[in-house]
C-alpha cells in the first residue's frame, strides 16, 4: 500500500512539473507576443508601412521588396541602418552604408547594432540569409527589422551607391 502511495505522488510531482514548465513558456510567448504587438503599434503610429502578415500571422519582421528598400535607402529624412550579412566570400557589389556582419558572425557581433529601436534593413546575396537574419536578430530583442526580399541580386542601386567588395574594408 505505502508503495502505491509512493508512485502516485511521484506521478503527481512529475505532471506538476510538466505543468509549471508548460506554463513558463506559455508566459514566455505571451511576453514575446504582446512585444510583438507593441512594436507593431509603434511602427504604425510612426506611419512606417508594414506588411499585413506581420499584424495577422504575428510575423517579427518586415519583407520588403527590393524597389521599396530603395527608395528608403534613397529618403534622406528616414532614419534607419543596413545590415549586410553576405558571406566574407561574396564577390558582387555591396552597399557602401551597410554594416557588414556575416550570418555566421551575428549571434556574437549583433552588439555592434547601435540601436534596438531604429530601422533595421537586412540585405544578403540573394535574400536567404538574411530572412535567418531577421530571425536571428528578433531572439536578440530587435523587432524593427526588414529583410530585402531578393538581396544584391534584385537591389535596383545606382552605381554611385554601390561599391565593389574590393573597395570595403574588413570588418
Amino acid at each position: 500500500m505505502d508503495l502505491k502511495i509512493f508512485q502516485m505522488l511521484e506521478f503527481i510531482n512529475s505532471r506538476l512539473n510538466n505543468i509549471e514548465k508548460n506554463i513558463t513558456r506559455m508566459d514566455e510567448k505571451l511576453d514575446f507576443s504582446i512585444t510583438l504587438q507593441r512594436n507593431h503599434l509603434v511602427r504604425v503610429k510612426n506611419g512606417e508601412a508594414i506588411d499585413d502578415n506581420m499584424i495577422l500571422m504575428g510575423r517579427p519582421y518586415n519583407d520588403l521588396t527590393p524597389q521599396k528598400a530603395f527608395s528608403i535607402y534613397n529618403n534622406s529624412n528616414i532614419d534607419f541602418l543596413v545590415i549586410d550579412v553576405s558571406q566574407k566570400s561574396f564577390q558582387g557589389t555591396r552597399l557602401k552604408e551597410a554594416i557588414q556582419i556575416p550570418l555566421e558572425e551575428l549571434h556574437i557581433r549583433f552588439v555592434e547594432i547601435p540601436s534596438k529601436t531604429v530601422p533595421v534593413m537586412i540585405i544578403s546575396e540573394n535574400g536567404l540569409r538574411s530572412i535567418t537574419a531577421c530571425e536571428v536578430l528578433v531572439k536578440k530583442g530587435f523587432f524593427n527589422i526588414n529583410n530585402i526580399s531578393g538581396g544584391y541580386e534584385f537591389w535596383p542601386a545606382a552605381d554611385d551607391k554601390i561599391t565593389s567588395v574590393n573597395d570595403n574594408p574588413e570588418v
